[in-house]
């Protein structure tokens, strides 16, 4: 049996009151492991430490104790120069607001991330990856189109294809479909379902639409700082 992509120990967090009452417990020793091309949604009441879970599986957040391993290395060993290596070619983010940058194409936009890489050939090759991948999920004739002149239901289409630009093994998305109509975040699930099988990506996503959570492959609730299987599946 392979190892897991994704492996959780004993994860715990709380955040310090600044008054100096009690700290806040929000996640009290999650442990989880997710394979290679699975899909995974974690659903549960606001405030119950679902975006938090999800920005420690991304580096974005360290926790208070316990270890967060991905493709068997332990992140927290590396320093922030490492890890902010380890997000820009290893996980891809897809937030509920997109975070286009308003100046830039479509295109532009999606290939923001592979600014950083050095090497000249896979900063080319990118280029021929962006148009496949925006022509994949519809947007061929937008290439060229600012954020302003595409629908919200589009721009988060750019938004998927530029966090799987530099191929990451870990796809983690928060609410992708929060901030658009039901025809729109319809769409975005259809998409999200088709790219993790065809690309192959490992999908964790955060959500309240328990239509979208349903169609992953598993789906876990986050309550009281715990992590449970949600049978309700």
């Amino acid at each position: 049996m392979s190892s897991p992509l994704l492996k959780l120990i004993d994860v715990s967090k709380r955040y310090e009151s600044p008054t100096g009452a009690e700290a806040v417990p929000v996640l009290r020793d999650v442990t989880l492991e997710i394979g290679c091309g699975e899909s995974v949604a974690i659903v549960g009441p606001s405030g119950s430490g679902k975006s938090t879970l999800l920005n420690i599986m991304g580096t974005l957040d360290r926790p208070r104790s316990g270890q967060v391993l991905l493709d068997g290395r332990e992140l927290s060993q590396l320093d922030d120069i490492q890890l902010a290596a380890v997000r820009n070619r290893e996980i891809g983010f897809i937030f509920q607001a997109h975070h286009l940058l308003p100046q830039c194409t479509a295109l532009e936009n999606v290939l923001v991330p592979t600014l950083a890489n050095k090497d000249t050939a896979l900063r080319n090759g990118a280029v021929e990856r962006a148009k496949r991948l925006l022509e994949k999920v519809g947007l061929a004739a937008r290439l060229t189109h600012r954020p302003g002149q595409l629908s919200g239901g589009e721009r988060q289409r750019v938004a998927v294809v530029r966090a799987l630009i530099n191929q990451p093994k870990l796809l983690l998305a928060d609410e992708p479909t929060g901030a658009l109509d039901r025809a729109s975040a319809q769409n975005l699930a259809d998409l999200l379902v088709r790219l993790n099988r065809e690309e192959g990506v490992t999908l964790v996503l955060v959500t309240h639409a328990l239509d979208l959570a349903r169609r992953m492959g598993s789906v876990l609730e986050l309550r009281d700082g715990r992590l449970a299987a949600n049978l309700a599946k």
